[in-house]
């Protein structure tokens, strides 16, 4: 019975993953416009952000989209086809585990953050700026 799930769930993800690819190249979001110098600061932030992801994982795909429709430049390192990316994940992160965003601060200490939507709130919190048009509107508790 092993034996059937485990081949059972590879074809699942070869026939799945390739679908995924192309809806979300069919329907890739466009980014955000900003002022040229509020686009250098973003960049600036992001150059300290590190995605790694596996190209067909479907909660990857959504961190990707999210990072695409904020225009942000992220670099992306794909864990499952390189070997150096994926001990990169297993020595810093502790697990290789999808998606995850390595973040370092100013000081250069780095901190692992795992779950897509963790990762999305950080963006959206820590690099966007406060009252930017693509930012999402700060919810309090019991609204």
């Amino acid at each position: 019975m092993k034996f059937f799930f485990k081949y059972f769930f590879k074809l699942v993800h070869l026939v799945v993953g390739p679908l995924l690819l192309l809806w979300d190249w069919l329907t890739s979001p466009k980014g955000v416009q900003r002022p040229a110098q509020e686009q250098q600061r973003i960049d600036a932030e992001t150059r300290r952000l590190t995605l790694y992801q596996f190209r067909s994982c479907p909660f990857c795909i959504r961190v990707r989209r999210a990072i695409k429709r904020h225009s942000l430049n992220i670099e992306t390192r794909d864990a499952l086809r390189d070997t150096v990316s994926r001990q990169q994940l297993l020595e810093g992160g502790g697990k290789i585990k999808v998606p995850c965003l390595k973040i370092t601060d100013a000081q250069g200490n780095t901190t692992w953050l795992y779950e897509s939507a963790d990762i999305i709130r950080h963006l959206e919190e820590q690099v966007i700026p406060a009252g930017a048009p693509d930012r999402p509107p700060v919810s309090t508790p019991g609204t």
